[in-house]
């Protein structure tokens, strides 16, 4: 099965040259999950046609912080994309969603369980008149017992034990500063629409795939549900220490944080050399990486000692000469120029004109089919008239399948 003849791309003068070109896709996913995984998506080449209701995706109005007036979160993960409004409720744009999905290569959706089902655009619906379709469904947690429940990144923090991971050892649990299950999930998401795309190219067969946030976050929290489950040890917090390195954490300088991850005994002997500590490496209490864990209430102030006589810079050029993993805790401004410094190029420009807009970079690279940013975020319904422009005449696949069925189109 080869990707559908039937195309719209509203940027004929700007075709996209990523791996995924002449793949389209109807996004019906809003706030960060659903959307992050599109954008990746259209980053690599795919049309992405953003469905979204009279009041539009709920970030447009999570502000602040704002650009020109629009909330900067929807901006940050909706690059790419062309945008039509329908309300689902009413028929005659439900009838324009319907025959978006019988075209669309990719279905992605972030409803609770059944809300696709109640306007016939679930997976079995669309199914029977698009047999080949890639239909990917994103919930909180998951179609069974969970399926009432709803699906907010902050929640699934909490359920999945990661809030009793993050904050001081004696203080509260902290949430992560970002969205970070919804971003994995997302991530998860793109992996599985491809994945699912690769199979079709070689069987024809389409497929449902399901994510949740609450199976990405179980898996997200790696070692530490991993050590629960082969040790049977709940894991606590620890502040900012690690369960079972040491040092791998910040400590204080003359001026600033410096993050140490030292992860292995011979780099432990080089930052005591480095740190003119040369004895403590031999100390019988700091030997090896579990003594060092076991005994680190003890070597903690002998290591703030010395690195309070430097900034936090000049300890990360001294260290990182030595091949020694450091570095100073910077705030996100920071961030990007030192990518910036070391030739990472983090800000790209996507989309011309009025709507073109910074964002960064998308990660990945090809040697053969580009990243490109040739669209910056729409606007609420901004394509709308180009694409039922596209669709007028045609919509055929799905009314005429739900007819013949003795329901009504």
């Amino acid at each position: 099965m080869t990707i559908s003849d039937a195309r719209y791309d509203a940027t004929n003068d700007q075709p996209p040259s990523g791996p995924l070109q002449g793949v389209l896709i109807a996004d019906f996913g809003r706030v960060l999950a659903g959307p992050y995984c599109t954008m990746l998506l259209a980053d690599l080449g795919a049309t992405v046609i953003k469905i979204e209701s009279p009041i539009g995706d709920e970030t447009r109005s999570w502000t602040p912080p704002q650009r020109a007036g629009e909330s900067t979160y929807y901006l940050s993960v909706n690059r790419n994309k062309q945008s039509i409004v329908l309300d689902l409720k009413d028929p005659a744009d439900l009838l324009v969603a319907k025959e978006l999905a019988a075209r669309a290569d990719v279905i992605t959706e972030n409803f609770k369980p059944g809300g696709m089902a109640r306007f016939g655009l679930d997976y079995e619906s669309v199914e029977k008149v698009n047999p080949h379709v890639v239909y990917a469904s994103v919930t909180g947690f998951g179609t069974a017992g969970g399926s009432d429940l709803p699906g907010y990144d902050l929640l699934v923090q909490a359920m999945s034990g990661m809030m009793t991971l993050t904050g001081p050892e004696d203080g509260e649990g902290y949430r992560s500063g970002v969205a970070v299950f919804d971003v994995m999930t997302g991530l998860h998401a793109a992996v599985a629409v491809v994945s699912a795309l690769f199979h079709r190219s070689r069987t024809g067969e389409g497929q449902h795939v399901e994510l949740n946030l609450l199976s990405s976050a179980l898996s997200g929290l790696v070692n530490q549900t991993g050590g629960y489950l082969l040790s049977g040890s709940v894991p606590s917090r620890l502040g900012n220490d690690h369960p079972s390195i040491y040092p791998y954490a910040p400590f204080p300088t003359a001026d600033g944080d410096l993050v140490l991850t030292i992860g292995n005994d011979v780099q432990f002997r080089g930052l005591c050399d480095a740190l003119g500590l040369a004895g403590v490496a031999d100390d019988a209490r700091f030997r090896s990486n579990a003594l060092r864990s076991r005994h680190r209430d003890e070597l903690r102030p002998i290591l703030t000692q010395t690195l309070s006589g430097r900034s936090a810079r000049e300890w990360f050029d001294l260290l990182s000469s030595r091949g020694l993993p450091c570095a100073p805790v910077l705030d996100v401004s920071e961030g990007i120029a030192f990518a910036e410094s070391i030739g990472l190029d983090p800000i790209v420009t996507s989309g011309q004109g009025e709507r073109a807009m910074p964002g960064i970079r998308n990660p990945m690279t090809f040697s053969r089919t580009p990243v490109d940013y040739r669209l910056g975020p729409p606007s609420l319904g901004q394509d709308g008239q180009a694409i039922r422009a596209w669709l007028e005449g045609t919509m055929t696949s799905m009314s005429e399948s739900r007819t013949e069925e003795g329901q009504p189109a």
